[in-house]
């Protein structure tokens, strides 16, 4: 079996990584215990973690121990990576209810089972420390002028707002995290987001001072998209992993929507699908390209939503857009549909209108807005004098436009925002 090492690097995971032979000698040496830890500050995860999540899956696939660890000590204190302000200040009650779903979201992604991996909450054990022993213990195996040296204590330093001194601990809590990682499962494996470097370090120096372990690192890069924009961000915001938050549908559309410089890439990381069968896609472009984003489409959202809603957001969007039919040739090893498949809308946004609201009529602005195809009313003007506003896949130039039973299809109306933002309504008597 190849290092897994070799196999996060050739998808594209690894940034960084900490005495690169000695980690591959440790890997080599049979099944080992690795871990990274999500911060608790949502109930849900997005497409952000999905390359931490996915590496976790690798380690599992090649025979490793994974922990996912919650942070639901670390995420009272806040971690000041990354960012320009203080975090807010979350209550035990909200931790709490974060941790316990993203425990249920991420056992989507890996088998915990049998204890083939470990879900830990760090709230366990940080909750539970005495303050001056710490200090005593640990405390001292730390430098300032070293600490203040690092990337995510510097942003902030230099910052009107400053480094507050709650926040200034998050690198000794997240090293102990290493540390009672170490003692209690042998994990002597850390991985997290570049941003995470100076932590990662810091828990490998205590694990060594403390206890004279030797332990390692690997940092993942910050992903982003070809034009520059992060990972996961839309103008409507984030998209989730939750389902009661970004619809399988909306999910699956984020994957379509790929720019054709990404989809090779993006394969890579968000995808199981073989290398061999990934690489000839950088290759491609025109109609080839497009087929491959349905599969990239079809499988990131299988991976997150499960078979079944994978294949509704494929249905859903050949009932907008066409069939696409793929040849068995094309990324063999995806289990998505190669015939003619059955088309069906269960997957595209939609709600209920009653047909006395359009008896009366509707402004075209306001029911964008009410739908959600815009932010807001403005919005939803600018759209129609744009030409993005669609009826029935007629494009509506008249910016007073009244929506009325006129506009009803078949018993539904099909709203359009741009190229490929839909929603359904159906009209109720």
């Amino acid at each position: 079996m190849r290092n897994v090492i070799d196999v996060l690097e050739e998808r594209g995971f690894i940034d960084n990584k900490t005495h690169d032979q000695e980690l591959r000698n440790h890997i080599n040496s049979g099944p080992v215990t690795c871990y990274i830890g999500f911060d608790p500050t949502a109930s849900s995860l997005h497409i952000g973690s999905l390359v931490p999540i996915m590496a976790l899956a690798h380690m599992q696939r090649n025979g490793h121990r994974p922990i996912a660890l919650v942070g639901g000590g670390t995420g009272l204190v806040g971690d000041p990576s990354g960012k320009t302000e203080m975090r807010k200040i979350l209550t035990i009650e909200d931790v709490n209810h974060n941790a316990e779903a993203l425990k249920k979201q991420l056992s989507r992604f890996i088998d915990f089972g049998s204890e083939k991996a470990l879900l830990v909450n760090n709230a366990d054990w940080l909750t539970r420390i005495e303050y001056i022993p710490f200090l005593r213990d640990y405390g001292r195996h730390f430098s300032v002028n070293r600490m203040i040296k690092a990337e995510s204590y510097r942003m902030r330093l230099d910052s009107e707002e400053g480094l507050s001194f709650i926040e200034f601990n998050y690198m000794l809590l997240q090293a102990y995290d290493f540390l009672e990682l170490y003692r209690r499962y042998q994990c002597r494996v850390q991985m997290g987001g570049s941003d995470q470097w100076g932590n990662i370090v810091a828990g490998i120096d205590l694990v060594r001072k403390a206890d004279q372990g030797a332990a390692f690192g690997l940092t993942f890069p910050l992903i982003t998209t070809s034009s520059g924009a992060k990972m996961g961000k839309t103008a409507a915001g984030a998209v989730w992993l939750d389902a009661n938050r970004t619809s399988p549908y909306d999910f699956y559309q984020y994957w379509i929507n790929t720019d054709d410089k990404d989809v090779g890439r993006f394969l890579a990381l968000y995808t199981f699908l073989p290398m061999a069968e990934i690489h000839p896609v950088y290759q491609m472009e025109g109609a080839d390209l497009n087929l491959v984003k349905t599969i990239l489409a079809f499988e990131t959202t299988q991976i997150v939503h499960g078979q079944a809603a994978a294949l509704d957001a494929y249905k859903a969007a050949t009932s907008v857009f066409g069939t696409r039919k793929i040849p068995a040739s094309l990324l063999p090893a995806s289990t998505i549909p190669r015939g003619d498949s059955v088309a069906g809308d269960l997957g595209v946004p939609s709600s209920d209108i009653a047909v006395s609201e359009l008896s009366v009529g509707i402004p075209l602005f306001k029911l964008f807005h009410k739908v959600g195809l815009s932010n807001s009313g403005g919005a939803a003007r600018r759209l129609i004098s744009q030409g993005g506003a669609y009826i029935n896949g007629n494009r509506i130039e008249t910016m007073d436009y009244t929506v009325t039973a006129d506009d009803i299809d078949d018993g539904t109306i099909m709203l359009r925002s741009g190229k490929k933002k839909y929603h359904k309504l159906v009209v109720k008597d």
